[in-house]
């Protein structure tokens, strides 16, 4: 029952570790973001993008959703375009265990002297990584960058969406730089 529970609680924190969302982001220091109110995409960057069209839906959406939520307006003149760029990888991760066979209670335990119960789990799965630019439209230069690198998931299509509004929400929520969260 003992190595149960302690199996159960490594799933969970390993499953939760892949839950998480690491966002990275940077920016030119010397840009006035205040200045930015419209944006569009732009398309020739997404292209690029190595993903299927529907998930570029999916991100572009995902994106606009978060911009409006922020008081930018989408826009046929804009004043910064947003791009995106995306990779994954397939990652193994290796957990050693080492549990010692000390307990409560009378008897004889088999490890009592060599004093450990080693097990080792391995789980596998995708990581994707996915890039959100901020390009000014004026000056043709990238401004800002949010990196959000985690684990996906990608069975049916409404966990694929939902996966994807995480990562857009985790990494746009940060800009533009210097607000208060």
């Amino acid at each position: 029952m003992k190595n149960v529970n302690l199996f159960l609680l490594l799933v969970a924190i390993t499953l939760s570790s892949c839950n998480a969302i690491k966002v990275t982001t940077d920016y030119d220091a010397k840009v006035d973001f205040t200045v930015y109110k419209t944006f569009a995409f732009y398309k020739t960057g997404i292209d690029k993008a190595a993903i299927s069209d529907l998930d570029k839906k999916r991100i572009l959406r995902a994106i606009e959703s978060e911009l409006t939520l922020q008081g930018f307006i989408k826009s046929d003149n804009p004043d910064i375009l947003v791009s995106i760029f995306t990779k994954s990888r397939e990652k193994v991760d290796v957990n050693q265990n080492n549990n010692y066979g000390y307990g409560y209670g009378w008897g004889w335990n088999p490890w009592m002297f060599n004093g450990m119960n080693n097990s080792v789990n391995i789980s596998q799965y995708t990581e994707g990584t996915l890039f959100i630019d901020f390009i000014d439209k004026e000056k043709k230069e990238l401004v800002w960058q949010g990196v959000g690198t985690g684990a996906l998931k990608m069975q049916n299509r409404e966990k694929r969406e939902v996966r994807i509004k995480e990562f857009v929400k985790e990494i746009v929520s940060r800009f533009p730089p210097g607000k208060n969260k």
